[in-house]
């Protein structure tokens, strides 16, 4: 595996830098994200050769959180090149910085995650997303997997699953472990199955031992259909 740059897991920023992003994510999506998904579905397709499985399985309307393992920075193009509807999601607080993408990030619908803190503004848009009816896509490993193989799950799923009660689509992202190393222009062919949803009763101020349950339990669809995807 290629060298990779290390983590950075504490943004020292202080968060009233990202109220801007949060403010703007809460008003719903702006004009970046059309375009982004213009101008990327093509070499998406091309390049990757993405298919979708079980597109039917994602509901065309009302709130919903997409529940993906996650390898790749383009995971989230991958997710929702089949889909009609569009796919908000949290992203890791480092990506905001650098001028151009910061703006896309910002008028895209996407919010950040304060990495190393306990961040309730993240939950607090995730559940304002969710309560206007919309989609949210969640990396049920936190994180990107840096090992090539599927990582543990971290409780935050659960917890926006069980506090919001909005349905849950268990997600399996097959071959973007390979995006990064791939040689020659011989690049990997990305599968993206959507398995069905799930439902949680809702539940206020769940443990976080609840939350890794069901964690888990939206986190099991995803390994058997990876699993089956590899075989």
């Amino acid at each position: 595996m290629p060298d990779m740059k290390p983590q950075v897991y504490k943004d020292e920023r202080p968060a009233e830098y990202f109220d801007q992003f949060h403010a703007a994510a809460r008003k719903g999506v702006g004009w970046t994200y059309p375009l982004v998904r213009f101008l990327v579905s093509l070499p998406t397709l091309l390049i990757y050769r993405t298919r979708a499985i079980g597109v039917e399985n994602v509901p065309k309307s009302g709130a919903l959180i997409l529940a993906p393992n996650h390898f790749s920075q383009m995971d989230h193009f991958f997710v929702g090149l089949y889909l009609r509807r569009h796919v908000r999601f949290m992203a890791k607080s480092q990506m905001f910085g650098p001028p151009v993408f910061t703006y896309i990030y910002k008028h895209g619908g996407v919010f950040p995650v304060r990495r190393g803190h306990r961040d309730e503004e993240s939950f607090k848009t995730a559940f304002t997303i969710l309560g206007q009816g919309g989609m949210l896509l969640v990396y049920a490993e936190g994180g990107r997997s840096r090992s090539g193989e599927l990582g543990e799950v971290k409780p935050g799923i659960g917890r926006i699953a069980l506090e919001s009660g909005a349905p849950v689509v268990p997600v399996a992202i097959h071959g973007s472990e390979r995006v990064r190393r791939w040689k020659r222009f011989r690049f990997p062919r990305v599968t993206v199955q959507f398995g069905e949803p799930l439902d949680f009763p809702t539940e206020e101020a769940p443990s976080r031992e609840r939350q890794l349950e069901v964690a888990e339990q939206i986190f099991a669809p995803v390994r058997k259909m990876y699993g089956a995807l590899s075989g």
